[in-house]
């Protein structure tokens, strides 16, 4: 009786040292999921109008004014068209905005169109979102922009012709790295980065646009006059030129991402996209028209870096700044477009849709380190095979059919859903002229002039119902024994945790 009295009394004190050991680790392990959640998701309404309608010129101008033009204007062949198409991009996206506001307002649940595709719809829509945002358009987006950057910023080594292809993609993908590295061991090295780099994306912007005005009013008009003779319309011409416009209007819908920080949001987020958007049309418009009274079509065409040589003739011998400043714009977008895209797939990962892991956060630095580092190396997979105008066009088929997809969810749950709230609501003509634009949008290339690769696009996208089958419906066990081992492996070298629940 002895010996069990004192077995269970040392099991009671080994017990008691266990709950005390717990206990007192419990505060720091608390802490650092309570700072993870606060980097990564900021609660609270902290985002008035004024943060809003910066956000929303700040997300979009990037490198796409920087890049897109010379591609609209291969596809309209003039400056009339070219200039149209210019303010008919800001249109668009001005009443897919407003659909997304009504959307936003209504299901105010973050992840962007994720949340509205599972209501209207269900689970499987919804997934093909998330499947071919992380592994299409976020990671192709952030390889477009770092291409622009290399592209700038190699043009000034090389006067007088194209820099070579493997110099701009070493250097994209350099930029990758940098740009991936940073995120993942700060976030606020990352946020003082974009504030510096939206700064120099608004002194260029403004260089450009003032240089612009100036010589129209010395009477550099000559490129407008006959400004639609020899212009190329059709359909396919046209929905390819809105593939590039609207490429560079990307963005206009970040604010869903964020409508729970918004202070008063049925106020603040409609009038930020009717005040920042049209704000941005009118930039693209004038930067356009600026190019335009010291290029002509053909000039203009053949330029490697429109920016560089708007330039080296407007602000000689102050030249350099022009593609320094314009490096700054893409590195801006680029980073920006890094954190964004990384939080997405943190909650891909932590939701089960994508590999565990990617929802862990690392213990040092308090970042969805894995979840960064899997969206830079995707990209770096784009980098190496794509160039610009060709990812671009495949980055908006592949967008376009879930943006059509999720206006056209706001239609169906204006019959299905008439139970929910809806304090912003758009005429639905509005909806309704979105959707069938993104139809057109999405058909027209296809039709007019099929490639192989839009039907690889398709094809990719529809992949994912058998990884939704495997891994998320059926559950076999089997597929969910896969990323077992790679989890185990890759927590030990990224000294990554899961973000357990915090228990108020």
């Amino acid at each position: 009786m002895g010996e069990e009295s004192l077995k269970r009394r040392k099991g009671e004190d080994k017990g008691r040292e266990d709950r005390q050991s717990i206990q007192s680790h419990e505060p720091q392990t608390m802490n650092l999921q309570k700072q993870a959640k606060l980097f990564l998701f900021p609660l609270g309404p902290c985002v008035g109008l004024i943060s809003g309608i910066c956000m929303i010129v700040g997300t979009i101008i990037g490198s796409g004014i920087f890049v897109s033009p010379k591609s609209v204007l291969a596809n309209v062949e003039a400056v009339g068209p070219c200039l149209t198409i210019w303010a008919a991009c800001g249109v668009l996206a001005t009443l897919g905005a407003l659909c997304f506001a009504e959307l936003g307002t209504m299901i105010t649940k973050s992840g962007g169109e994720y949340p509205y595709l599972m209501e209207a719809f269900g689970p499987i829509p919804a997934f093909l979102f998330s499947w071919t945002s992380l592994l299409v358009t976020k990671p192709s987006s952030f390889a477009i922009i770092c291409l622009s950057f290399a592209e700038y910023a190699s043009a000034p080594f090389y006067p007088g012709c194209d820099p070579p292809q493997a110099v701009i993609k070493c250097l994209a993908a350099a930029a990758i790295v940098v740009i991936t590295i940073v995120n993942s061991l700060s976030v606020k090295l990352g946020s003082y980065l974009q504030n510096f780099l939206t700064a120099a994306k608004m002194i260029i912007v403004a260089i450009i646009i003032v240089s612009g005005i100036v010589l129209l009013a010395q009477g550099k008009t000559d490129n407008f006059k006959d400004s639609f003779k020899g212009s190329k319309i059709s359909v396919s011409s046209i929905s390819l030129a809105f593939y590039n416009g609207l490429w560079a209007y990307d963005g206009w819908n970040q604010l869903n991402y964020i409508t729970e920080e918004l202070k008063n949001p049925y106020r603040n987020l409609p009038l930020s996209i009717i005040i920042g958007i049209p704000l941005v049309t009118v930039c693209y418009v004038l930067i356009n028209v600026s190019y335009f009274t010291v290029m002509t079509s053909t000039e203009l065409l053949q330029s490697q870096a429109v920016a560089v040589t708007f330039g080296d003739r407007v602000l000689y011998p102050a030249s350099w700044i022009v593609p320094l400043f314009v490096v700054f714009s893409t590195l801006g977008s680029a980073n920006g477009t890094c954190f964004t895209a990384g939080r997405l797939v943190y909650v891909a990962g932590r939701e089960g849709h994508m590999l565990k892991i990617l929802s862990y956060i690392s213990v040092k630095h308090l970042t969805p380190a894995p979840a960064i580092i899997f969206y830079g190396a995707i990209a770096i997979i784009y980098v190496i095979p794509g160039d610009i105008d060709s990812l671009i066009n495949y980055f908006s088929f592949a967008v376009w059919i879930f943006y059509g997809l999720t206006v056209l969810a706001l239609i169906v749950m204006r019959f299905t859903r008439k139970e929910l709230k809806r304090p912003i609501r758009v005429p639905i003509i509005i909806p309704v002229i979105v959707t069938l634009v993104s139809v057109v949008l999405v058909l027209a290339p296809i039709i007019s002039a099929p490639e192989l690769p839009y039907l690889y696009c398709t094809l990719f996208i529809l992949s994912g119902l058998i990884v939704y089958a495997l891994f998320v419906h059926l559950k076999f066990s089997w597929a969910q024994k896969i990323p077992k081992p790679i989890t185990m492996h890759l927590q030990m070298l990224l000294e990554v945790v899961p973000e357990e629940e915090v228990i108020e």
